[in-house]
């Protein structure tokens, strides 16, 4: 596999330099020729697509309107199924300082849709030369928070999917998740154009995974740690790209790209 064709994902825009899953990660991911952005959605209560890790406010990068930090305490009090978009763009979650990640520029930032992402990537690769970006959007879901973090799934993925038909990306998208509810809905969409990946984060043995759900997804994105050379070609052999997740140290991208996975996401974008 070429160089050219691995495809390289900023995960949450680009982790390491920017803060997280904000519109200054996604550009600072196509500056730095980043062709895929990563990033993952929730629900707020007026039914708008946000872009955020947790459905909550998390304590270790939000802070309130009032510039107090959020307490470890109080987070999931701060649900965002729970809030409107309006009250959500108050809360700041870019400028405290993220001991993961010591070389994060810190700047005020706010939890952005997903059409204020694809409008502003869109519109900073357009008047840049930049190519147009491609997205993963991870829908997060998890069974025990239905109805109290998020929608039941059909709902859910309905509105993730308008949004992205709406703004015009269906084609150059993936939509992944580790919930088997959530796949099997993405599959029975009619006329679909995004591709489906399968998330996984623990077992080794591809044909377990695949053998949960039924249908063959485009794309199989486990944690790093859990791939092998058996399992890229196993999935090569069925015609599935193989896209592992997060992998920040080179020596760790370098296995990845030897055994022939199709892309890798990061946090701190190799090669910058």
């Amino acid at each position: 596999m070429s160089q050219s064709s691995f495809d390289l994902q900023g995960h949450r825009g680009c982790r390491g330099l920017m803060p997280e899953n904000t519109v200054p990660a996604f550009l600072k991911a196509i500056e730095l020729g980043v062709p895929t952005l990563e990033m993952d959605v929730v629900i707020s209560k007026d039914k708008e697509v946000v872009v955020s890790h947790e459905p909550w406010m998390s304590h270790e990068i939000c802070s309130h309107p009032d510039g107090t930090p959020v307490r470890k305490s109080e987070k999931k009090k701060l649900n965002l199924y729970q809030m409107n978009y309006n009250d959500i763009q108050q809360f700041d979650c870019g400028l405290r300082f993220y001991k993961k990640f010591p070389d994060q520029q810190k700047l005020k930032a706010v939890k952005p849709t997903l059409k204020i992402v694809v409008r502003s990537t869109e519109k900073f690769a357009k008047d840049k030369n930049y190519a147009q970006p491609k997205y993963n959007i991870e829908i997060k879901s998890e069974k025990k928070h239905y109805n109290t973090y998020q929608p039941e799934p059909a709902a859910f993925v309905k509105l993730v999917i308008d949004e992205i038909r709406r703004l015009g990306i269906e084609d150059r998208s993936i939509v992944q998740s580790f919930d088997l509810n959530v796949l099997e809905l993405l599959h029975q969409q009619k006329d679909r154009k995004y591709a489906i990946s399968y998330l996984v984060s623990s077992g080794k043995k591809f044909s377990t995974h695949l053998g949960k759900i039924t249908f063959v997804p485009e794309v199989f994105s486990p944690r790093y740690k859990l791939v092998s050379e058996k399992m890229v070609t196993d999935c090569h052999a069925m015609g599935i790209k193989i896209i592992p997740w997060t992998i920040n140290e080179q020596e760790d991208m370098n296995q990845m790209k030897a055994w022939g996975c199709d892309g890798g996401i990061t946090d701190l974008l190799f090669g910058k």
